[in-house]
């Protein structure tokens, strides 16, 4: 049996939502979510997992048939979807009366509950999520049912507050395979019997690294898992960089050495910035220019002005900046008090140029 397993495709979603780019990032969740489908029939998969939070939230009506009409161009596909925390049922929801298309079937029952399909000797068991949280351990103890199916369980969980989950206990089970959902980065058992592939696109800029779908085939006769492979699809990623510079940095020559590189990795993705070294005291950097010009959702500035305290301590050897120097400038000083040193000089420094 081959399936193709995703989760938190959150379809409505508008990632960074305060920058120009964000409706380009709601486009390619969207986008992504289709190329998931046509990988399905490209793959010739017997089903599609789709384990919570295909929506960012309350599905609209008009939501429910797009993305109906992508199952329907794979007739072939046994599609199997449970709701998450974000697109939880509810009695008002627009899910209770939709009518999918013949190859999907929605567990939206609170409890765990089945679905068998006797064709591929398969069952996969699973409930959805009614409330925004769950913190009980509730598939604790779990067991496949003792039938002679490939048996598959459908989860959306993994911390404190979302169904906490014992990934050894899951191994034991006795399912062929947990796909699982709600963390957004994949993680993958040793033993191939559990995996979260993670969100398809990143959907905000601590989702860092590769995303996208896992593949997988089971044995018809052993029911174990043969083979799982995570194929990446996200069109772009959050990437954290770090650039250093030292007291001959100046504020465009650092711009452009950024610039370099985000052409260099590529200006579909997006960018956080942590600016590390000793910089010259009178050099101020602004990154406004570059954040308007590329995606740069982020930038830290964590440089420190490289003063010449012997020559500073000379010149105020009797006044509130000597005193500061000599109680922190020592060679035993932490971190934190050579922080402590920089910053405060610095502020002294300011507050004697404004006063002059």
């Amino acid at each position: 049996m081959k399936f193709i397993h995703t989760a938190d495709i959150h379809w409505g979603m508008n990632p960074d939502n305060d920058k120009p780019w964000s409706r380009d990032r709601a486009l390619a969740i969207k986008d992504t979510f289709s190329q998931i489908v046509k990988l399905a029939k490209a793959q010739d998969a017997d089903c599609l997992f789709i384990a919570g939070d295909l929506f960012h939230r309350q599905p609209l009506l008009r939501d429910l048939k797009e993305v109906n009409y992508l199952f329907s161009t794979i007739p072939g596909v046994r599609v199997v979807i449970i709701a998450g925390n974000h697109d939880r049922v509810r009695k008002s929801s627009a899910l209770m009366s939709f009518q999918w298309c013949p190859n999907v079937t929605f567990l939206m029952d609170e409890e765990l509950s089945t679905v068998s399909f006797d064709d591929i000797r398969t069952q996969i068991t699973g409930f959805s999520y009614h409330t925004a949280e769950i913190t009980e351990s509730r598939l604790n103890g779990i067991q496949a049912p003792d039938t002679p199916y490939i048996h598959i369980l459908l989860a959306h969980g993994g911390d404190a507050a979302h169904l906490p989950l014992d990934k050894a206990q899951l191994s034991r089970s006795g399912f062929s395979y947990a796909a699982l959902g709600h963390i957004h980065k994949p993680e993958m058992a040793a033993d191939h019997t559990w995996a979260w592939p993670g969100s398809p696109e990143p959907l905000d800029k601590t989702e860092t690294g590769p995303h996208g779908v896992i593949i997988g085939e089971i044995s018809s006769v052993s029911h174990r898992v043969t083979s799982l492979e995570f194929v990446p699809l996200c069109q772009a990623q959050y990437l954290s960089m770090v650039v250093h510079v030292t007291p001959a940095t100046t504020a465009l020559e650092l711009n452009d050495r950024i610039a370099d590189e985000i052409k260099k990795r590529g200006t579909e993705n997006i960018y956080r910035f942590r600016i590390r070294g000793m910089r010259d005291p009178d050099m101020e950097f602004d990154f406004e220019p570059l954040t308007r010009r590329m995606q740069v959702i982020e930038v830290t500035d964590e440089t420190e002005p490289q003063y010449d305290f012997s020559r500073l301590f000379a010149e105020h050897p009797s006044d509130m900046i000597g005193f500061y120097i000599r109680a922190l400038d020592r060679e035993d000083a932490s971190p934190i008090e050579k922080k402590a040193l920089y910053y405060g000089i610095d502020a002294l420094l300011r507050t004697t140029d404004e006063r002059s």
